[in-house]
């Protein structure tokens, strides 16, 4: 997959938190996700945080972060990587992982265009979910799957599946090619400094390292 490609479509998925139509009754975890959208409007869209944008950028970051599980995405994109590191690792991996997702998607909801987004469908397994969307624009239809995991009575997503396109499996992929290659230091450093370059805002492309 090219790196146009993987950033076109985290970039529709950006969208899907910012205009969500409603196709069918509302459940619990359609209303988890329609606080997080109603949040994330008000900040993007409050004319005092467009002047700043360092205050609006932590706020949309806070907000961001209460709806997804980094726990659950970074075990699943190190995979059997995970288990071979310590507690300390886990810690530390945990960390740089949520500030590169948190930095690139704050950078593209900040330049957020009206979309339409239709809410079409949820599949519920014990305490998992699918959450079934689709972004509407002139050129077509593109549907995008939220999985998410029920954690302390919050429904929390894990993955994004985009047109047939994990994120979390897009990182797997390149971070057991990574740790294979070179090594897991190897993998922290690289997104170290992938973090440095979207936090100085030369890089909004957090997809690829």
């Amino acid at each position: 997959m090219s790196r146009k490609t993987v950033c076109g479509y985290v970039f529709i998925a950006i969208y899907l938190f910012l205009g969500i139509e409603q196709l069918f009754a509302e459940s619990q975890i359609t209303a988890d996700l329609r606080g997080t959208i109603d949040q994330v409007l008000k900040i993007v869209s409050d004319k005092n945080l467009q002047k700043d944008p360092t205050l609006r950028r932590k706020k949309l970051r806070q907000v961001i972060s209460l709806r997804f599980n980094y726990k659950q995405m970074v075990m699943r994109s190190l995979a059997k990587n995970y288990n071979e590191r310590s507690d300390e690792e886990r810690e530390e991996f945990t960390g740089l992982f949520k500030k590169l997702l948190e930095n690139s998607y704050a950078s593209k909801i900040e330049n957020y265009q009206d979309e339409t987004i239709n809410y079409v469908d949820e599949k519920i397994k014990g305490n998992y979910a699918m959450v079934r969307t689709q972004i509407v624009r002139k050129d077509g239809v593109i549907d995008v799957d939220y999985k998410m995991l029920k954690d302390n009575g919050q429904w929390l997503v894990y993955d994004f599946v985009i047109e047939g396109v994990s994120l979390i499996r897009n990182y797997r992929s390149q971070f057991s090619k990574i740790i294979s290659t070179e090594s897991y230091r190897a993998l922290v450093s690289k997104l170290s400094k992938k973090i440095d370059e979207l936090e100085a805002k030369n890089n909004t492309d957090a997809e690829n390292l």
